[in-house]
């Protein structure tokens, strides 16, 4: 499970906005980082690893670096060389895309360089779409404004955007809450924009709705350098800052803030919950119930199956993640386990984190009511999870359910079970999805 989405790799996460000038050292970064792409396509480990520095290095030894290309071209098809490369600045850190472009799609990879020109964090993620989504058709443009804020602990604030239907109010409002990965605040993958769909149809229809930039995104290169980091700082601690932030915030009313996650966003949503417990209700989409890493080799098993001409590369890839997964449900596996024995590089705090934590049986603690969704069509969080949910909370009496035939992961339309090269089609939220959410918040 990614960022809401396709499964991509990320070592590190990080952002920048301001474009640096175009100077000397400017020029030879992006040939470092054109060289480096280049050999990784090519299968020379040892002159990508030169340009680490010594955490990425540890990070990431040869033989990982062979396993993540064929995992990448596993996923995205052949790939057919460079197609771009552009700079960006954050403090202390230059940044360079390098844009590649595979059969199936096209990815940027992310390099940060420290100020010996060495690589101190590396990650994978699609590259920005040529042209801004259109908007959905259920969108009323001039029925709504918005404007951005910032919350946050101090040296981890987030910037984000609150859209407001226009009147005096007060509005309910929703949060919502992203999936894996340094999603941005509309959750975009490809020429998809989901939370953004969200924002403006449900603001369309009398709603108030928060989103925001994930912490992974904004400080991904600090998050980087932590050996502590978990799913509470990743997505817990700011979902209910976040909250916070609406009960002070004019024109909303503050007893009618309703928290929405998607994917990873509510796979944790019992945890938020439990810590917003004057919520008027808490909405899961697409949330697992079964172990992250189950889900994750499942995904890399579909994805893979998809594929018959990289059959025997592919197993391999497939092996190595379940020795991965084996060995994080062993008793052998501790905190001191290093990120190359753990699945998709996470820390090992990361993980038994999650190991110690079963969502349905939070989620029966759970006072709020509860809105449960979930497309028929999803191959990332499958029917198998969405009856976990009924099984698990069929004694509580505040919680609906519904599933959707025609959607997949991200709650958009199509036929037959969905595939990686769909997200990359331009598609909107399904407006049914935004009348149940509606129908259901007007309920309470």
């Amino acid at each position: 499970m990614k960022k809401i989405s396709i499964i991509v790799i990320i070592l590190f996460a990080l952002t920048g906005s301001m474009a640096f000038a175009q100077d000397s050292r400017t020029d030879e970064l992006k040939a470092i980082a054109q060289d480096l792409v280049k050999s990784l396509s090519e299968g020379d480990s040892e002159n990508v690893i030169k340009y680490f520095d010594s955490t990425v290095k540890a990070t990431l030894p040869p033989a990982q670096l062979e396993q993540l290309w064929g995992q990448l071209t596993g996923q995205f098809g052949t790939y057919s060389g460079q197609t771009g490369v552009r700079t960006e600045k954050i403090p202390d850190f230059d940044i360079v895309f390098v844009t590649m472009a595979f059969d199936k799609m096209k990815l940027d990879t992310k390099l940060v360089f420290d100020k010996d020109n060495k690589v101190a964090g590396f990650f994978f993620a699609p590259a920005p779409p040529d042209k801004e989504p259109e908007p959905a058709d259920y969108v009323k443009a001039d029925s709504f404004t918005e404007s951005e804020v910032t919350f946050g602990e101090p040296s981890w604030e987030l910037p984000g955007t609150l859209t407001v239907p226009k009147g005096d109010g007060p509005f309910p409002a929703i949060i919502l809450v992203h999936g894996s990965g340094p999603n941005d605040r509309d959750e975009t993958i490809g020429p998809n924009k989901p939370f953004r769909d969200l924002a403006w149809g449900l603001a369309s229809k009398g709603i108030a709705v928060l989103r925001y930039d994930k912490r992974t995104k904004v400080h991904g290169m600090k998050i980087g350098q932590m050996d502590e980091f978990t799913v509470k700082e990743e997505t817990v601690d700011d979902a209910v800052l976040a909250y916070e932030l609406l009960r002070k915030t004019d024109r909303i009313d503050p007893d009618r803030i309703f928290i929405l996650g998607h994917s990873l966003g509510a796979m944790v949503m019992p945890r938020i919950g439990l810590k917003t417990p004057e919520a008027a209700g808490l909405i899961f989409m697409a949330g697992n119930t079964r172990p992250l890493e189950d889900l994750i080799v499942e995904q890399y098993e579909y994805i893979y199956s998809l594929d018959s001409a990289n059959s025997e590369e592919n197993r391999i890839i497939i092996d190595s993640l379940k020795k991965q997964v084996a060995f994080l449900k062993s008793d052998s596996f501790t905190k001191n386990t290093p990120r190359e024995q753990t699945p998709m590089g996470a820390n090992a705090a990361y993980w038994l984190d999650l190991k110690s934590y079963n969502q349905v049986e939070t989620a029966q603690k759970l006072a709020q009511p509860l809105l449960i969704l979930q497309g028929e069509r999803d191959y990332q969080v499958t029917m198998r999870d969405f009856d976990g949910w009924k099984k698990g909370l069929k004694d509580k009496n505040n919680v609906t359910f519904k599933s959707y035939p025609k959607l997949n992961h991200l709650f958009m339309t199509g036929e037959g079970m969905a595939v990686p090269d769909e997200y990359m089609r331009e598609g909107h939220v399904d407006l049914e999805v935004i009348d149940d959410i509606v129908k259901w918040i007007n309920s309470k």
